[in-house]
């Protein structure tokens, strides 16, 4: 019979070999054994400049979208007017800055600083952090229960002192759930962080027969592993279609926009607040809080060069879509046994099948005076790692908004140049971890879930291989 001195040492034990067995799966710190994210790459961004062999006209165009790119606007009475009534920063710089103009959110949050600058009165929302992402706000649902999906900007122009008499209030975004991943609190409310625009120009010169072509490659591979790549289908069956012209929209989290032109038309008032002459109402016309006309951005026609080419003509998101469009891609980091290894494996795992390593562009005109193909867009292997479909990714990353043809769990395939100086991942930003945002594709409906299936029973090093493979683009 056993005495209680006996159970109590048999009871230790066997709380010692459980305790051990779950340390042993778990690194310093908490993390899980396995692959280890090894954060963004150090060194030179490898990004941020113009694309090569622009001619003289199009340099000229690429570096004034890049200085009205960084401009900051005010409401009134400075050099860059119409910023509100609601807005969600003070210009374009301070959303796309990691690692350099034109990428996506900083490790340091700008808009802590946006909420009280020149006199505002904004509180500062929860998911807004010192060091987590830039992230816009989007209802679900509004108050009568009717689909919203809008976003719903988290600053507003109230007590600035550009802004006399506006007294308008921010939304209420309480209850609060955890700030630096953005989960949790208000069930009503998603969040999505900038997309990096490096190489965008290339992108929008991808032809829509190469995309459609490319949606037929290896078409039985990836039916068995599930994945559909159906895109934000306007017309059932086709790819990410336009309403508007029938042809391919790219751009976005749900390939939502089109063109870079209207994806800076878009940002530009639902960001910034500023009507421009593809969006002209103001998004909030409360009379108090509007100062100069709309559409506060429109073609300079008033100018006096005599020169075939003068940038200062066009209006403020022409010369963004300009900067974007001649905007290089991000350089990728050296090769290493590890990365080369890692490359292998991302094939192996079906990684491919939505992440298309490379696309050619067709014959694309840049910008200036130029009436013949550009050069640096003509023509040019763009390794940007995606086939810009939208897929559905389950319950995990549904975010219960639908736009176009993209429903509540449908997202573009994010390309992955430059994910290895990005900070944040994912649509909301939810995770600074690669290896946290691989397997949060895997969940019920997602078309990745026999991928990460694969991806989880390669080894611990081939998993670490496919890390330092993303960590090097």
């Amino acid at each position: 019979m056993m005495t209680r001195a006996k159970m109590a040492l048999l009871i230790l034990a066997t709380v010692v070999v459980a305790a051990w067995a779950i340390s042993s799966c778990h690194r310093a710190g908490g993390q899980p054994m396995g692959a280890v994210d090894p954060g963004v790459r150090a060194g030179t961004p490898g990004a941020g400049g113009p694309l090569n062999n622009l001619t003289a006209d199009e340099a000229a165009f690429f570096q004034d979208g890049q200085g009205r790119f960084a401009e900051v606007e005010t409401v009134k009475g400075g050099n860059n007017t119409g910023l509100g009534p609601r807005f969600n920063s003070n210009q374009c710089l301070s959303c796309h800055a990691q690692p350099a103009p034109g990428g996506t959110s900083p490790g340091q949050n700008p808009l802590i600083a946006v909420a009280t600058l020149d006199g505002a009165k904004n509180a500062v929302p929860w998911f807004i952090t010192a060091n987590g992402p830039v992230r816009e706000a989007r209802f679900k649902r509004n108050p009568n229960g009717t689909n919203d999906g809008e976003v719903h900007n988290v600053f507003v122009i109230t007590g600035r002192t550009d802004a006399p008499g506006c007294n308008i209030a921010q939304p209420d975004f309480t209850p609060a759930g955890n700030p630096l991943s953005g989960q949790g609190g208000n069930a009503n409310i998603i969040f999505r962080i900038p997309t990096p625009l490096f190489g965008a120009g290339l992108i929008e010169a991808i032809p829509d027969s190469a995309i459609l072509a490319n949606m037929q490659v290896n078409a039985s591979a990836k039916a068995a592993l599930g994945i559909s790549g159906h895109p934000n289908a306007i017309l059932s069956g086709n790819a990410n279609i336009s309403a508007n012209d029938g042809t391919i929209t790219r751009f976005g989290w749900k390939a939502q926009n089109k063109s870079l032109l209207m994806f800076a038309g878009e940002a530009y008032n639902v960001e910034m607040g500023i009507s421009n002459q593809l969006f002209p109402q103001e998004r909030d016309e409360t009379p108090s809080c509007l100062y100069v006309p709309s559409p506060n951005d429109t073609l300079n026609f008033t100018t006096t060069s005599t020169g075939a080419v003068n940038p200062a003509v066009i209006s403020d998101i022409e010369a963004f879509a300009n900067f974007m469009r001649m905007l290089a891609p991000p350089a990728p980091g050296p090769d290493t046994p590890s990365t080369v290894s890692g490359r292998a494996a991302f094939t192996k795992v079906g990684c491919v099948h939505c992440h298309t390593p490379s696309f050619t562009t067709g014959s694309s005109i840049a910008s200036g005076s130029a009436t013949a193909p550009s050069a640096a867009l003509s023509n040019q292997t763009v390794n940007l790692f995606s086939d810009l479909l939208v897929h559905h990714m389950g319950k995990r990353l549904e975010d219960g908004i639908t736009q176009g043809g993209a429903g509540p769990d449908e997202f573009r395939t994010a390309p992955l140049w430059g994910a290895g100086q990005r900070v944040f991942f994912l649509h909301d930003g939810r995770t600074s971890n690669l290896v946290e945002a691989i397997e949060d594709h895997k969940s019920p409906g997602s078309e990745a879930n026999k991928v990460i299936d694969n991806f989880n029973r390669l080894s611990t090093q081939e998993q670490q291989d496919i890390i330092d493979f993303l960590r090097s683009l």
